[in-house]
């Protein structure tokens, strides 16, 4: 597994964080994302090396600007 500074698993744990204050469910959010759940899971565990178009279509879903998305990262 991913150490936790790594920058996958920093980005996983920013996108889990927003998707869950926003309420969505990690299936909900992939749905919304027209992304694969497992996908999305992946994502969150920092398993995933994120296409810029995820990363921009995740950003829009959560009502963001990717710069804001990646604050923290």
């Amino acid at each position: 597994m991913a150490k936790s500074d790594d920058v996958l698993v920093r980005f996983g744990q920013r996108v889990r964080e927003l998707r869950a204050a926003q309420g969505y469910s990690q299936e909900g959010f992939a749905h919304a994302c027209g992304l694969d759940r497992t996908y999305v899971g992946g994502i969150e565990r920092g398993e995933r090396n994120v296409a810029l178009r995820n990363i921009e279509q995740i950003a829009i879903t959560l009502g963001l600007r990717i710069d804001q998305l990646m604050k923290g990262v």
